[in-house]
């Protein structure tokens, strides 16, 4: 697929969505259409330096209103769907499950219902080259134990609502291929960090909170384990996968770069001790403490991407040290962007607490 092609990237707005969009405009040649509904999540001011671009363009609307997806794929006529709108925050889905079967189940059955009528009307090649990619997670293979890795092979089990409804979308999805023919590519990703991530998740979490003189809680002992990965080497084998991967098929993305949460908070103090040393000369170290678990926390998850570098070519370009280094300094350098988000309604206050009693 050398030719520019037109790519509709539902969630655009959000952390991933937002990255692989600024890539494919600085990039490549292809024309993007991000679909988004702007939740709570889902930030333009992430795409500020793309949006003027001639060949990006951007709708609001719900993955859940059929109709307008429809109209949109009708008007925009994508060469490729990458599906990547979702609710996405484990502890998030503790408290509020309702939202993650409505969007990451419903919703990813609108965009298959829709698209599959699309697929339905194209001719020849424009039929033949077409794809329908969806982004997933490695949650939905459970835990691991001490040894072993995820491949594309692994058993599904997941823990968590977030999981559980991640798991039924990529189910939906390989049941739409194998009964009507749609074709589609399936990515499960690891932990993602990098600049544009919204302040709920652990890293940028812990640097605001550093910034601020508060607590950094880690969860039990802080000994759980998740393979990281930098959020531009994951949209580069978004793009790999997209463009050469084989249809039907599911691809693992991981960054080997296995850490404990304990060694990734402490890595993050060490580098604000550096970039941004406190005034009495004091260590970040010293504000983080530990909190009691979150319910049903998995121990580890690691990732086998010999698949995808084998068959595809792609390798992580950024060690977990130089990533978290840059990740850091973005936050420092970007102070205004989070701390808009940070002056609304999200406070960083803790969430997975079922605070309310039983869950919506």
């Amino acid at each position: 697929m050398s030719q520019p092609l037109n790519i509709l990237v539902t969630g655009g707005a959000g952390f991933i969505g937002s990255a692989l969009v600024r890539h494919l405009v600085q990039n490549t040649s292809h024309n993007v259409l991000n679909v988004d509904a702007l939740t709570y999540a889902g930030n333009l001011e992430s795409l500020a330096s793309v949006a003027e671009s001639d060949r990006y363009d951007f709708v609001q609307a719900n993955i859940c209103d059929t109709a307008k997806i429809t109209e949109i794929l009708r008007s925009f006529k994508p060469d490729v769907v990458t599906h990547l709108a979702a609710e996405s925050h484990v502890d998030r889905s503790i408290d509020g499950p309702a939202a993650f079967i409505e969007t990451n189940l419903v919703g990813t059955f609108s965009m298959l219902s829709a698209t599959l009528n699309y697929w339905r009307s194209l001719d020849g090649a424009s039929k033949e080259s077409f794809r329908f990619h969806h982004i997933s997670t490695d949650e939905v293979f459970g835990a691991l134990g001490e040894d072993g890795f995820f491949t594309e092979e692994t058993a599904y089990d997941p823990r968590s609502p977030y999981s559980a409804s991640k798991a039924g979308s990529d189910h939906l999805v390989r049941a739409w291929h194998h009964t009507y023919g749609l074709p589609v590519l399936i990515t499960n990703c690891s932990n993602n960090y990098g600049p544009f991530h919204f302040p709920e998740k652990l890293i940028p979490l812990m640097i605001i909170k550093c910034l601020a003189g508060e607590n950094l809680p880690v969860y039990g002992a802080g000994d759980n384990v998740r393979d990281w990965l930098y959020v531009d080497d994951h949209v580069r084998a978004l793009q790999a996968v997209f463009e050469k991967g084989k249809v039907g098929d599911s691809y693992m993305i991981g960054g080997r770069s296995e850490r404990t949460n304990i060694a990734v908070v402490e890595a993050i103090c060490d580098t604000l001790d550096r970039l941004s040393p406190k005034a009495d000369g004091r260590s970040y170290r010293n504000q983080i403490t530990f909190v009691s678990d979150r319910p049903g926390h998995d121990f580890r998850y690691a990732i086998d991407a010999t698949k995808l570098e084998n068959e595809l070519g792609w390798k992580p370009k950024h060690s977990f040290e130089d990533g978290i280094g840059a990740t850091v300094q973005w936050y420092l350098d970007n102070r205004t962007w989070w701390e808009d988000i940070m002056s609304g309604a999200y406070q960083g206050d803790r969430l997975g607490l079922q605070k309310t009693g039983v869950p919506d």
